[in-house]
């Protein structure tokens, strides 16, 4: 695996399909996943570390987001990276930037409502590293549903030759959705509520459950229950991340909610006929504690 720290350098590795999975770092099996999928459509794999300060609205849960290169160097190797690409800031904004890339409508809701900026700055610091790493197609995880639609639909409208491939959320044993985050929860049980909300979510669509309102409701119980601080619980379209009020078309159902310090999303993907993804789960415990204390 070749490490690189410019665009430029980037480009010179280029052989045949190149795929990218862009992450913030701190790796785990998530990340992984998506190297995995990228793996069995290109030639080259790309993976790229970069904590973007453009999308934290609170500079404190920026200087707490955990990172550590080395550690991530060696998972992206074992993953089967071909190339690490870890700019500086000052390789990804080179200048004083009066560029903002801003998808509307897809970016509204759930977290943009919650987290004033966040999508803009998703939004420019992925189309940088389409422009600047030229990839073919890139993968992104579902755990990040509406993040996924607002790629999607900003790789559309800028006419970004980039096929966008989402793999599924890996959980941990217990069902928790694997994020960085995981390494500083205090109460899992409390965090908890949020996978077994929406498995419960999950079960009642099986049985026919197709109103919002209900199926939302089966949610937030389930994170109350456990102690959790629900900020929201939305049905909504897959392709616009608009709220719907039944399940009448590809929908996730997402919910974000505070357990403690520690601020979680997660979502369920469903369908009309009741099936559902998920996601895959661990039978191990997760390379995210290694060296810790869970």
């Amino acid at each position: 695996m070749r490490i690189v720290d410019t665009f430029a350098r980037v480009r010179e590795e280029r052989r045949g399909v190149v795929a990218l999975v862009p992450t913030m770092g701190y790796l785990h099996e998530g990340h992984t996943a998506c190297v995995a999928a990228a793996r069995r459509r290109a030639d080259m794999v790309v993976m790229s570390v970069f904590v973007n300060p453009l999308q934290f609205d609170r500079p404190d849960d920026l200087a707490r987001y955990p990172r550590d290169l080395d550690r991530d160097v060696a998972i992206a190797a074992d993953a089967g990276a071909d190339v690490f690409f870890a700019p500086s800031a000052d390789e990804v904004y080179s200048t004083e930037s009066l560029t903002r890339v801003q998808v509307t409508v897809v970016s509204a809701g759930m977290e943009g409502a919650h987290r004033p900026g966040h999508f803009d700055g998703v939004a420019t610091v992925v189309a940088k590293l389409f422009a600047g790493t030229q990839p073919h197609l890139a993968c992104f995880g579902r755990k990040d549903a509406q993040q996924l639609a607002l790629v999607r639909r900003m790789a559309a409208d800028l006419s970004f030759p980039v096929e966008i491939v989402d793999v599924p959320t890996v959980r941990e044993e217990d069902g928790l959705a694997l994020s960085s985050r995981n390494v500083f929860l205090a109460d899992r049980a409390a965090a908890l509520g949020l996978s077994r909300g929406l498995f419960a979510a999950a079960a009642a669509a099986a049985e026919g459950e197709r109103s919002a309102t209900a199926l939302e409701t089966v949610v937030a119980i389930e994170v109350a229950e456990r102690g959790g601080d629900l900020a929201y619980v939305t049905l909504a379209d897959t392709a616009t991340a608009q709220p719907i009020p039944s399940l009448d078309r590809p929908a996730f159902l997402a919910v974000a909610a505070r357990v403690g310090e520690v601020r979680l999303i997660d979502n369920v993907f469903l369908y009309p006929d009741g099936s559902a993804d998920l996601g895959t789960r661990l039978d191990h415990q997760s390379v995210l504690y290694e060296g810790r204390e869970r």
